[in-house]
């Protein structure tokens, strides 16, 4: 089994920058991602030639290409296409089972590192399950991997994230029809207080007017306020149907694209039962981790938005912090460095995390997602609806793993990533408590769907002139 000092799940900004600070410290370091290439899905690609579309996804996406040459320029060693199934804290660090192409393997890690990212928040609402509609996440996928933009789409929902895709759809002579946004003018005004203390984090802002701007120049229609979300359509999405200024209103589309904000991917955390919080501005629940990224569990490292949504810069600088405690910790670093090299990586931390409260109360997710109508489905694995979660919460069902066996809501291959949040709504709502009192599904190992073939040889000796299990 190899052993390393330190074992990092993900290859976007955090993992990368955690990773080069550590195996420029000296330690042995290897990243295990899923991706085909590094990059993460903010910079999906960057190394593989996707900055040669910066003209369309902006100079920020050239940011993600730099992390990714100081890690290849590193001793730590990237594995792809590596799917991590099994974490297991044992003395001394974790035993961390993946499968590679299929072919499970094991490695133990002195510290581990998670830097999985964030995961798009579910919009369940009438329709959302037609073929042709996607997260905008997904649409901005395509455009990163593979150069394609959704034809004829609608962009709807809340948050910054909508307003940067338009604009790249734009860059690439596809411009979306519309965009939907379910902020009002009166969610911006309630948001305005907490604009003076994110003012170190004024490029954000300045970005983000930018943005608008080119929106504006492309001729691209917004309709903010909108309720009452529908995608309607036989077979496949035709158009979206909404309320917004007194009236209903119906555009016809191809694609439509929801979002309503990202939200921390938990699922590792929560299989190792570290501590977590309810995060009221996020809406989810986050790790619980101290100023260098370690969680409730000594070792274990949570770094970028799996630790609390912050952007990818914030998510660089994160992992920087949380590389340099490990390579203190194992003792390749000695205190004073250690905080010489955090210094401006806190400051830049700071600004970037200060903008956060202004932006979660100017783009709230609707409440017609945080409680969908009855017959909207939520969990799309097992074909449950929001009524019957609420009806199970009037037979007694108190919590999200109780409702597993009421009727396996969350049992689905997605193991609860896309209905989770949902359900955790539903019930506070339905017995008017606390999310934190709630509580969220109880996550077992394994993380991924894995093989009969890959448990009976993970343990198995290998053969050593062919790399297979005998």
């Amino acid at each position: 089994m190899e052993q390393v000092d330190l074992g990092v799940i993900g290859a976007g900004p955090a993992g990368m920058a955690a990773a080069t600070i550590a195996a420029t410290a000296g330690l042995s370091v290897v990243v295990l991602d899923e991706q085909p290439a590094m990059g993460g899905q903010i910079y999906r690609a960057v190394a593989s030639g996707g900055a040669a579309r910066t003209d369309i996804l902006g100079k920020d996406y050239l940011e993600g290409a730099g992390l990714a040459q100081d890690l290849q320029a590193s001793t730590a060693r990237h594995l792809t296409e590596a799917v991590v199934w099994d974490i297991a804290p044992q003395e001394g660090g974790v035993a961390i089972t993946y499968s590679h192409k299929g072919i499970p393997a094991r490695i133990e890690a002195k510290r581990l590192l998670l830097a999985t990212g964030a995961l798009e928040r579910p919009v369940p609402l009438p329709g959302w399950t037609l073929p042709g509609v996607m997260t905008a996440g997904a649409g901005q996928i395509l455009l990163k991997a593979s150069g394609m933009v959704a034809p004829r789409a609608v962009l709807a929902g809340s948050g910054p994230l909508l307003y940067l895709l338009a604009v790249q759809m734009a860059r690439a002579g596809s411009p979306p029809l519309a965009l939907i946004e379910t902020q009002s003018l009166r969610d911006q005004l309630a948001a305005a207080p907490r604009l003076a203390g994110g003012i170190r984090g004024w490029r954000i802002l300045i970005k983000g007017l930018g943005l608008l701007a080119e929106l504006r120049r492309h001729g691209i229609r917004r309709i903010t306020g909108a309720r009452d979300l529908e995608v309607i359509g036989t077979g496949r999405a035709e158009g979206l149907r909404f309320s917004a200024q007194g009236r209903a209103q119906e555009i016809a589309c191809d694609t439509v694209l929801l979002h309503q904000g990202v939200v921390p991917n938990t699922q590792a955390s929560r299989a190792l039962g570290l501590a977590h919080d309810w995060h009221a501005g996020q809406r989810a629940f986050v790790p619980r981790t101290d100023g260098w990224g370690e969680s409730s569990h000594p070792g274990i490292f949570i770094a970028g938005d799996g630790a609390g949504i912050a952007g990818a810069k914030a998510a660089a600088v994160a992992g920087q912090l949380a590389g340099l405690q490990i390579a203190c910790q194992l003792g390749a670093l000695d205190r004073a460095a250690r905080d010489a090299k955090a210094q401006p990586a806190r400051k830049t931390l700071d600004a970037e995390r200060s903008i956060r409260p202004f932006l979660e109360a100017a783009y709230p997710v609707a409440a017609q997602i945080l409680c969908p109508a009855d017959k909207t489905l939520v969990c799309r694995c097992e074909e449950v609806t929001a009524g019957d979660v609420r009806h199970w919460a009037g037979l007694g069902c108190k919590g999200p793993n109780q409702t597993k066996a009421f009727g396996r809501v969350g049992m689905g291959p997605c193991q609860g990533r896309y209905c989770g949040l949902t359900v955790t709504e539903i019930l506070s709502h339905s017995h008017n408590l606390p999310h934190s009192q709630i509580g969220a599904y109880r996550i077992r190992m394994p993380l991924k769907p894995v093989t009969l073939g890959e448990l009976s040889t993970v343990n198995a000796p290998e053969d050593a002139e062919e790399g297979h299990p005998k």
